[in-house]
């Protein structure tokens, strides 16, 4: 090459640089971003850790690097709203222990991005949690504190400890961290007192946060109609939706009345598929006479995740595979979880929103989707994470789509 050449390169390099705005392209796929109502073909430009740009035809000369996601859906990055990730602390078969997982390790690849711990920490503990894994995981993590003070640290006597339910330490601590506590968590509660459901609501009115309920053991006593009729207040949240214990369906076949007067409420509805919640006795019936969830979440644990559950991209699919549209299940999954624990600036693709995407692809085929029981539905449609993107960055790219080919990486092209 001629000095003048390469010195006309090295003048010219600032204004090449400075006419590439967008650190990435995300190219060619379809958008699903329910927040601002895009079902369509477009383009989404990433600038730093923020979304730039969201059009028809971005051109590939804007940007350091395209990537090629025809085929594709480009969706905000997923909100788990119910996992389990509070480990490390040793107590055996407890959800602070050896039941609960790192998140960074299960999240991404499924296109998570944020998660909710639901209720393995309560006020006492969850300082430790903060310190072992919400400090230092890559995944966003966000709480609910457990009424119970000591969070899920055994099932059989600690959670049932109705004198370690308090209602104005569990606030105050709520209050001490408005960036990552989002809510208040009852759970596995087995006698028939509600103390355990309105020490939560009494918390949650405390902190001005929602309440979500893991009902535990349903007795003739506390009957689950009462829960979401009585109990909860608007915007407070049932999880484990289709748990096969839950009254459904009628003799008649339909759906039984005090589920819309629920809704109407102001009850929301999360999956919380988990290790034994969620049943298509129930799912099958409910979604298709149209009571489907307000949101999709897993309850990632290790029992869940090795069993039916399996990821937030199965659960999904499930949902899928009863009627429901994919850009439906998309809201269930991003905007809807974002708006019910009230941090409404995540689950969407605005311009100038944190860049977390998820790249998801739709096969077809025949696959089995199993419930909590070990019952199956063969579904036509599977939905698998191609990319996610955290906070701007590359954190999952299942077939190297933003990788060199290896003969250009190692110079023998």
């Amino acid at each position: 090459m001629r000095l003048s050449h390469l010195l006309l390169g090295l003048f010219l390099l600032p204004a090449l640089l400075a006419a590439q705005p967008y650190d990435l392209l995300l190219k060619g796929g379809h958008v699903l971003d329910p927040r601002n109502g895009i079902n369509a073909p477009m383009d989404v430009a990433i600038s730093g850790n923020k979304i730039a740009r969201v059009a028809e035809n971005i051109a590939p000369t804007e940007a350091k690097q395209t990537v090629d996601v025809s085929g594709l859906y480009v969706t905000p990055g997923l909100v788990d709203m119910h996992v389990h990730v509070y480990t490390g602390t040793g107590n055996k078969d407890s959800y602070t222990g050896d039941r609960s997982i790192y998140p960074d390790g299960f999240t991404f690849r499924s296109g998570v991005t944020t998660v909710v711990d639901a209720g393995s920490s309560g006020w006492t503990n969850f300082p430790d949690f903060k310190d072992k894994v919400i400090d230092i995981s890559k995944t966003r993590v966000l709480a609910l504190l457990n009424i119970v003070g000591k969070g899920m640290a055994g099932r059989e006597k600690i959670e049932q400890d109705m004198s370690d339910m308090d209602p104005k330490a569990t606030a105050k601590r709520a209050k001490e961290y408005p960036d990552t506590v989002v809510g208040i968590k009852s759970a596995h509660f087995a006698g028939p007192e509600w103390a355990s459901v309105d020490n939560a609501v009494q918390a949650g009115k405390l902190a001005d946060l929602p309440v979500m309920i893991d009902f535990g053991t349903f007795q003739e006593a506390r009957p689950f109609q009462e829960l979401v009729l009585d109990h909860l207040r608007p915007g407070d949240i049932y999880t484990h939706g289709y748990k096969v214990q839950v009254p459904y369906i009628g003799e008649d076949g339909k759906l039984l009345p005090y589920l819309a007067q629920a809704r109407n409420r102001g009850i929301k509805f999360d999956v919380g598929h988990g290790g034994g919640s969620f049943s298509w006795k129930n799912a099958v019936p409910a979604i298709r006479q149209g009571f489907w969830p307000d949101s999709i979440s897993t309850d990632l644990h290790i029992g869940s995740m090795n069993a039916g559950m399996k990821d937030m991209t199965n659960v999904m699919s499930k949902i899928l595979s009863q009627g429901v549209p994919l850009y439906d299940v998309i809201k269930m999954s991003t905007w809807n979880p974002a708006q019910q624990i009230k941090r409404t600036e995540l689950g969407h693709l605005s311009e100038g929103a944190v860049a977390d995407v998820a790249v998801l692809r739709l096969d077809h085929g025949r696959f089995g989707l199993v419930d909590a029981q070990k019952a199956r539905v063969v579904a036509t449609k599977l939905i698998v994470c191609e990319m996610t993107l955290r906070d701007g960055a590359v954190a999952w790219d299942l077939n190297g789509r933003t990788a060199t080919d290896y003969r250009q990486a190692y110079g023998l092209m």
